[in-house]
């Protein structure tokens, strides 16, 4: 029923003559994505980290969900009439948030996810994770940031990749990353990123 207020809502002030965040990014913020992603791009289980993520990477991401190339049933209504400018007034205001890591909630976990986000497994052909997302889990305008994004989100896009449901990866990596790597070994990923500052 949130779900379903929140689309409604979203649709009613997309509906307005002047978008908000076609005045102010900030704004724009606070009114499309805030109960969802949180007003400073924080996140939630089930929704993603927008605070400083790379703002190309952001645009890349809007623009996909408004052709439909990556699929969401929220999303989709949301950025169906976004122009490219507010498209760009979005990315750049959530880039420039700074957030704190999440919580880690299984510090062993977390030792093995530290192994195989810089070292893989060689065994099934699965390589580290910081060669595309950078230590400490920076990202790029390429590869997104990882540091601090919250574990149930990280486990269900990596699950999305595996399934076939999440197709919009560059070249196909992580869907065939995804089905070489155990559930444990998402998990143990997952725990680590959490925990990561994302400092440069």
């Amino acid at each position: 029923m949130r779900r379903l207020s929140t689309v409604v809502g979203m649709l009613i002030w997309l509906g307005s003559p002047t978008p908000m965040w076609a005045q102010d990014a900030k704004q724009a913020d606070a009114s499309t994505c805030m109960e969802c992603h949180g007003g400073g791009g924080e996140g939630a289980p089930n929704f993603g980290l927008l605070g400083g993520q790379d703002a190309a990477y952001l645009v890349k991401q809007l623009r996909e969900y408004r052709s439909g190339k990556r699929k969401n049933d929220l999303m989709a209504p949301v950025v169906v009439d976004m122009k490219a400018q507010d498209i760009r007034a979005l990315a750049a205001h959530f880039a420039k948030q700074t957030l704190a890591p999440a919580k880690v909630e299984d510090a062993q976990l977390a030792v093995r996810g530290k192994a195989l986000y810089e070292g893989g497994n060689p065994a099934t052909g699965v390589p580290g994770c910081v060669g595309c997302h950078q230590a400490n889990g920076v990202g790029s305008p390429r590869y997104p940031r990882l540091a601090g994004q919250i574990q149930t989100y990280t486990v269900q896009q990596m699950t999305d990749f595996k399934a076939g449901s999440r197709s919009n990866d560059r070249a196909r990596v992580m869907r065939a990353l995804a089905a070489r790597m155990t559930e444990e070994e998402v998990k143990a990923v997952a725990e680590y990123v959490a925990g990561l500052s994302g400092a440069k």
